[in-house]
């Protein structure tokens, strides 16, 4: 018998914010189809894990009404400013994410009822779901843990799926704002391209293990995320998505020289 609900999960590489308003950038129009393209049924929710909201141990928003957009960036364009992403909250998914990583062994888990959404959820949620009708809960980093402790947070989650919950990993696949270039030439570094491959093969092969340990059998991993705030994201989609999932990638795009907007869908194989 088929699983009800939602059963695939995603892995998005946001990028800069400036996504929200830049049409040039074919990512842009990637999010804007995804409704069309990758997933036309509604969720009943979103769950959206972001790496721009890092807390010590894992913590859930749980806001009663519309959400609080947050401008987590400096020296942008005005119009960034007045974007808006009223999507409403849901205190009963956060209170439902809260014990399943609780009985899941996590401990401490907490329940934020006036967390807003960060650029991180708000930018792609507004090209994916630009209504903003959908409920939306958004789950923190743990920047001080590893990857193996996200993949665990993605696999205490599985169970939202079943209520029709979307399960979205926020981030980049490659993120180190230090090393990209301000006026690019078109072409790719090759630090960052031999990075990126090395995870679309691992995840579209299932190498999920190798994922975990990115930071010792990747190439370039410390150069391509020095910190992990950004590719954490991925683990707790990975962990979400099921025993016998692979990924697939379905964006891919560059700027500036060594940001990918390298983008996956995770679903559990047919056979």
């Amino acid at each position: 018998m088929a699983k009800k609900g939602i059963q695939e999960t995603f892995y998005i590489s946001h990028g800069s914010p400036t996504l929200s308003i830049d049409e040039s950038l074919p990512a842009r129009h990637f999010l804007k189809s995804f409704r069309q393209k990758l997933l036309p049924e509604k969720p009943k929710a979103i769950l959206i894990i972001s790496g721009h909201w890092e807390t010590a141990y894992p913590a859930v928003s749980a806001v009663d009404g519309p959400s609080a957009t947050i401008y987590d960036f400096y020296g942008f364009p005005d119009q960034m400013y007045r974007l808006k992403y009223p999507a409403p909250g849901s205190p009963g998914l956060a209170g439902r994410v809260r014990q399943l990583l609780h009985d899941s062994g996590f401990g401490r888990v907490a329940v934020e009822p006036a967390r807003g959404l960060d650029h991180g959820a708000w930018v792609p949620l507004m090209l994916m779901y630009p209504d903003a009708d959908i409920p939306v809960c958004q789950l923190s980093v743990q920047t001080q843990n590893d990857a193996a402790h996200h993949f665990r947070l993605g696999q205490a989650l599985r169970p939202v799926k079943d209520d029709g919950v979307l399960i979205v990993g926020s981030g980049a696949a490659t993120h180190n704002l230090r090393r990209m270039k301000r006026n690019g030439d078109g072409t790719v570094e090759a630090w960052a391209y031999e990075f990126d491959n090395w995870i679309k093969e691992a995840l579209v092969e299932g190498r999920y293990g190798d994922v975990i340990d990115y930071a010792a059998k990747a190439p370039h991993a410390a150069v391509a995320h020095p910190r992990p705030d950004h590719f954490y994201p991925l683990h707790v989609a990975m962990g979400a998505a099921g025993e016998n999932s692979k990924g697939e990638l379905i964006h891919h795009s560059w700027t500036n020289g060594s940001i990918s907007y390298a983008s996956y869908r995770f679903a559990e194989n047919a056979d």
